[in-house]
């Protein structure tokens, strides 16, 4: 879901650079996306074939599941904050997602029972799940089907279709041309490079205009986000999953959560999360809600505030 509206949000600027943008430095930014993921992680076999995770810092372990276009590179840096907080962070890569698996069952209830292998694997009884954008769909399958491995579950930007109705429409042209860039990693890194604003709007939801609004790091962390969605090819069993799973009517039984939960969004979040936020409060028993005025789906401007508010949480007595 979230590449497709990238794709149509930037077609017209790829048909400028057409075949005559620079090979070399297409090759160069490709070459180096996969040096930055190569060697940082580890793999397990799982009933569902091979899982790729990492670990990174010290501490109480807390697991981070990424998003739409990432891989446990993007949970990593999703939990930047909280590994600065003293948290020891498992980060898995989920189906379809680098070097992980893509079962035939790619399902989020899926991906929650192999998440609980990894933690089998990793000698780990009980931890906080993080589930970011699409990720926040098998954190909540992991809470309601293991609810004794989860302590707390904080649900951020979650992505989920409550309403019974797939928030993004496509006509067959416009399928086609999805799919003509979702697994190609030069006409993704071509969009970006005569795109960048329009990929940020587009891709990670956010305002561009807030960049000029906020720290410098927290601008450097938009460009990572983006930049980190390439090796593209690697991720597009991933991200055609995701867009299933989050246009498709949730069916996660949401009420039947059980374990502390915390669902964070901003209001002008362009994928609509906000609303989705509320309607998962409301759903899960006792959950804890808070929405920033502005920051988009990446909560530009509230990195310092989320790993907060999560650490508060989760290190307050259940």
């Amino acid at each position: 879901m979230i590449l497709r509206r990238a794709v149509l949000a930037g077609i017209g600027g790829m048909a400028l650079v057409g075949g005559g943008y620079a090979a070399g430095a297409c090759r160069t930014a490709i070459a180096a996306a996969d040096a930055a993921v190569a060697r940082r992680s580890s793999m397990i076999a799982t009933t569902a074939g091979p899982l790729e995770y990492a670990i990174a810092g010290d501490g109480p372990p807390l697991m981070m599941i990424h998003g739409t276009g990432g891989g446990f590179d993007q949970g990593l840096l999703f939990a930047h904050g909280l590994r600065e907080r003293g948290f020891r962070i498992v980060s898995p890569s989920r189906f379809g997602y680098l070097r992980s698996a893509f079962p035939d069952d790619a399902s989020p209830a899926q991906q929650a029972d192999v998440l609980a292998e990894l933690l089998d694997h990793l000698g780990i009884e009980r931890l906080p799940v993080v589930g970011g954008s699409a990720g926040a769909l098998s954190a909540a399958e992991f809470a309601l089907r293991h609810p004794d491995r989860c302590s707390h579950l904080v649900l951020l930007v979650p992505a989920a279709n409550l309403t019974g109705r797939d928030p993004v429409e496509f006509t067959a042209v416009q399928e086609m041309a999805v799919g003509a860039v979702l697994g190609s990693d030069a006409a993704f890194w071509a969009l970006s490079a005569v795109a960048r604003d329009q990929m940020i709007r587009a891709l990670l939801a956010t305002d561009p205009a807030l960049l000029s609004r906020v720290a410098p790091q927290e601008r450097r962390r938009a460009e990572l986000i983006l930049d980190g969605i390439l090796p593209v090819s690697r991720k597009a069993d991933g991200l055609r999953t995701d867009a299933f799973w989050a246009g498709t009517p949730s069916p996660t039984d949401h009420g039947g959560i059980r374990v502390p939960t915390l669902v964070l969004s901003c209001e002008d979040d362009l994928f609509g999360t906000a609303d989705t936020a509320r309607r998962l409060s409301e759903r899960i028993p006792g959950a804890r809600l808070t929405i920033w005025p502005e920051g988009g789906h990446i909560w530009l401007g509230h990195d310092e505030d989320v790993a907060r508010e999560i650490a508060v949480f989760v290190e307050s007595p259940t």
